[in-house]
């Protein structure tokens, strides 16, 4: 081995122990969050768990909720986000079941504590919004823009409104668990709020008594 090739490998060994640091330290959150709310876990109680040092989590993370948002964009499905070749509304179905499977899993479980921790904490709300929500919350917006475009759906309708009015039910039955969360009752969401905005629906005037 010559200089210039031991130098890159040298190199190359920081960074592969980083990269296998990282992941120790994601496993740890995902195995704790199995057992415990995210209001609950702390940065202590994460290095201790990867066997690492604090100092090496605030290296890379500044916060608590930093380092669940990491272990969000890494460990659970981004389909969400995926463009689709299929209509508008077949878009938004597979996007609302698989919401629904992932609020059913750990994901649901740890979205509803940021939630609630958010609303003593502004600032793990605000993160939650803008780094996760928002991202989904803007894909959803671009589907229904282009089944307007397309003509599916009418042009005096508003995106976000649309979008808040599908996502918004399955966000309330998540947090206060009144009713299961399935499916169908996601399927029956798109249903009741697509009638409305479909380009081929008219609504009768009502006859005059």
């Amino acid at each position: 081995m010559d200089k210039s090739e031991s130098k890159l490998s040298r190199v190359g060994r920081p960074r592969r122990a980083a990269a296998e640091s990282h992941k120790v330290i994601m496993d740890a959150v995902y195995e704790l969050l199995q057992n415990s709310s995210a209001r609950d876990l702390t940065m202590e109680a994460i290095a201790k768990h990867a066997k690492v040092g604090r100092p090496t989590l605030y290296k890379w993370w500044p916060s608590k909720s930093a380092i669940l948002f990491s272990m969000f964009h890494e460990r659970f499905p981004h389909t969400l986000l995926q463009p689709s070749d299929g209509s508008s509304e077949e878009t938004l179905r597979r996007k609302v079941r698989q919401l629904i499977q992932e609020f059913n899993a750990l994901f649901g479980k740890v979205m509803a504590d940021l939630i609630a921790e958010g609303q003593s904490e502004p600032a793990v709300l605000h993160d939650l919004f803008e780094q996760h929500i928002s991202l989904r919350r803007s894909a959803a917006m671009d589907d229904i823009q282009k089944g307007i475009v397309r003509g599916e759906f009418r042009k005096d309708i508003d995106p976000s409104v649309v979008v808040d009015s599908i996502f918004g039910p399955i966000y309330y039955r998540l947090l206060l668990k009144h009713a299961p969360l399935t499916e169908k009752y996601g399927d029956e969401i798109i249903s009741h709020i697509l009638k409305g905005c479909r380009s081929e629906e008219r609504v009768e005037p009502r006859a005059v008594l």
